[in-house]
């Protein structure tokens, strides 16, 4: 790897993922499980209190990539964490629409 494609990757990420009331209620425990269970280096895994997201959880915010995710099942994680934590490569159908509007023409 060159200095240029070291200095593009982030030196650690933080998953944090809610586990509030309703995003409890939909399964983030289980989530929050399912990425402690794919252990990356240079990625630490977290649960937080509400994000303010309530009607769109589980919801998971990578930092410091500042990509949101909503509405994640613990089967997503696999995908999460090969694509984006390790490809580098956000799932965009995952992608909280809110957060990250997209336009279609």
């Amino acid at each position: 790897m060159d200095s240029n494609q070291q200095q593009q990757q982030p030196q650690y990420r933080c998953v944090i993922v809610c586990q509030h009331s309703s995003c409890l209620r939909n399964g983030s425990a289980e989530v929050l499980q399912a990425f402690r269970d794919y252990p990356v280096p240079n990625v630490i895994i977290e649960g937080s209190g509400c994000m303010g997201q309530c009607s769109s959880g589980p919801t998971v915010r990578v930092i410091p990539d500042e990509i949101w995710y909503c509405r994640i099942k613990p089967h997503d994680v696999s995908l999460i964490v090969k694509q984006h934590l390790i490809g580098g490569q956000p799932v965009e159908a995952k992608l909280h629409p809110r957060i990250h509007p997209r336009f279609y023409f």
